[in-house]
């Protein structure tokens, strides 16, 4: 892997399902990108995916999945450090390090804790409170000057902002203050049966998402079942017409059409023409994506070979940050 000087960047995905086309289009194609201009880290975050019940064999096989579509989706490991979460120790033990440095009424109010813990009532651990700092270790281990996140982890990494500071302020400088990267199109593709929340790959009605190993038939058959207005217009509205704008948005990431021109295209016809239109660009998108998956999951060892690698280089930038936090918080270090 190249060596050159340049900024840091890290992001991870949580291998709790297999991905969808929001992970296409909102990080791995952005992440492609970056990869040749930022010096990229990129994470399969299994220790995250425990705050939630897993399955252990499913677990073990999500997370070579993951793996396996972010190869396909383009990331390089000549380009990036690709690795599992677990596999990198000094996750755990610098957040646990953080975590003396975090509030509990930060913490408590984070969104997303109070939303999965109305979701989940039967468990609401301390894992998924605490869930925040680790992301922040994530972070901060590799010194990342930027984060590619969506709106949704935004609070989070102003929390890595604030532990970075505040550990700075108390020892001097050692962490950098990392960034966001938030792309402005696609990052947010939203559920095709209630446009309204973002697609999740842990929904439970599957026809709400598309999801990267999906056939062709699949895909086209899902979008003519998604869920829009009474309108027959194809116009871009997302506050009135949030289903149509979200297959407008995936006819745009899929075509690189402007909304303007998607428009234009389908003045005069319906929402049955459009949805088939939409279906084809997207499953003719997710292909070449589907069949490097397939090919990739086939050769367990070149894969299992390229994670041990990245682990590997994520482990000796981890240790270098590890091994000054240490120091500076009094640790007995030989």
């Amino acid at each position: 892997m190249e060596s050159e000087n340049r900024k840091v960047i890290l992001s991870g995905i949580q291998p709790s399902g297999i991905l969808t086309i929001g992970h296409l289009a909102g990080a791995l194609k952005n992440w492609v990108d970056l990869q040749t201009q930022f010096q990229s880290y990129y994470m399969i975050a299994d220790l995250h995916s425990i705050t939630a019940r897993q399955v252990p064999a499913e677990l073990r096989q999500r997370t070579m999945e993951t793996a396996a579509l972010f190869l396909a989706a383009g990331i390089d490991p000549d380009k990036s450090v690709l690795f599992i979460q677990s596999h990198v120790p000094q996750h755990s033990q610098l957040a646990w390090v953080l975590n003396t440095f975090t509030g509990f009424g930060e913490l408590g109010r984070m969104t997303q804790f109070k939303d999965k813990s109305e979701r989940h009532p039967e468990n609401i651990n301390a894992g998924l409170f605490t869930y925040p700092v680790l992301m922040a270790s994530d972070i901060l281990l590799y010194q990342a000057d930027l984060v590619p996140v969506g709106e949704d982890q935004k609070q989070h990494l102003e929390l890595t902002r604030n532990l970075a500071q505040r550990f700075n302020f108390n020892y001097s400088d050692t962490f950098k203050i990392p960034e966001p990267y938030i792309p402005k199109i696609g990052s947010r593709i939203m559920s095709l049966q209630n446009p309204n929340v973002k697609m999740s790959k842990s929904d439970e009605n599957v026809n709400s998402c598309i999801f990267l190993n999906d056939t062709n038939e699949v895909i086209i058959n899902k979008i003519k079942r998604s869920v829009t207005d009474s309108d027959a217009e194809v116009r871009f509205d997302e506050e009135n017409k949030s289903g149509i704008s979200n297959l407008m948005t995936l006819y745009h990431l899929a075509t690189g059409v402007s909304f303007e021109d998607i428009e234009k295209l389908f003045v005069g016809k319906g929402y049955g023409d459009f949805k088939l239109a939409v279906g084809n660009v997207v499953a003719d998108w997710i292909l070449p994506v589907r069949e490097k998956f397939n090919e990739i999951m086939k050769d367990k060892n070149r894969l299992k070979e390229v994670l041990e690698y990245g682990a590997i280089q994520a482990q000796k930038v981890a240790y270098k940050t590890l091994d000054k936090v240490y120091k500076k918080v009094g640790f007995v270090r030989f």
